[in-house]
């Protein structure tokens, strides 16, 4: 049987419908791209194929917006946690080096179900956010990418209780999120885990991703709001759950 990328042909039509499922309901409902994408696509890449797959096509997705999110980014908040993550993100790394790649699939499917939960219940961290925690966030959102490829969850739990617009916050997170991908393939180049064949399906794996981000866009309607989330609640549950090891 032929393979490519290392992968069957069924293996990789998985990977690139989750890809593409990632994209449509990231573009519908602005978040998920690596909920869904992670789960479905580790049994067949491994940690670290996947994370990497993730973050070379997950860097074309924010393109259309980074001018806008730069003229609204709160800087200083944005190098905080950038600096903070810069730090915590080869711990992270390294102590994924260290677990069974079982582990990593557990890791990521519970995280992205607790995930899941915390956007469901609408859980947000209510205290007081200064400028020392900015940067603690960023290091556990940089651990929490470097050991399960999902930096999110810290970040929307704790950084969206700052005091500032909503539109601050989403292009801070944005850019974070955006350096994040860079911080991560400088971290992996140097560990030497990066290899041609893992980056050529990153840049393919960003086509069908792009064509899911658009087509979740033009789906989109203002007025059945709720009814896309559902669909985008349904669709993380069922990735994270299809990405647990009891499976095979």
């Amino acid at each position: 049987m032929p393979e490519y990328f290392g992968q069957s042909p069924t293996g990789l039509a998985i990977i690139l419908f989750a890809a593409f499922l990632g994209g449509v309901v990231r573009g519908f409902s602005g978040f998920g791209t690596a909920l869904i994408f992670l789960p479905i696509a580790t049994p067949f890449l491994g940690p670290f194929g996947a994370i990497i797959g993730l973050t070379i096509m997950d860097i074309f997705g924010p393109l259309p917006n980074l001018r806008r999110a730069w003229s609204a980014v709160h800087r200083k908040d944005l190098l905080r946690l950038l600096a903070g993550c810069a730090l915590a993100l080869p711990v992270g790394l390294w102590t994924l080096t260290q677990v069974q790649p079982e582990v990593f699939r557990y890791a990521v499917s519970f995280l992205a179900l607790f995930m899941l939960a915390v956007l469901i219940l609408g859980l947000r961290y209510h205290g007081h956010v200064g400028r020392a925690m900015v940067a603690g966030i960023g290091a556990a959102a940089g651990f929490l990418g470097g050991v399960s490829g999902l930096p999110g969850p810290a970040v929307i739990l704790f950084y969206m209780s700052r005091p500032v617009p909503v539109e601050v916050i989403r292009a801070t997170i944005l850019l974070f999120l955006f350096g994040f991908d860079f911080l991560i393939l400088g971290y992996l180049m140097g560990m030497d885990r990066i290899t041609w064949s893992a980056a050529a399906l990153g840049l393919v794996l960003s086509v069908p991703n792009l064509a899911g981000n658009w087509l979740g866009g033009w789906l989109f309607r203002p007025e059945r709001e709720k009814l896309y989330r559902a669909a985008a609640y349904l669709a993380i549950a069922a990735a994270a759950l299809s990405g647990l090891p009891l499976w095979g």
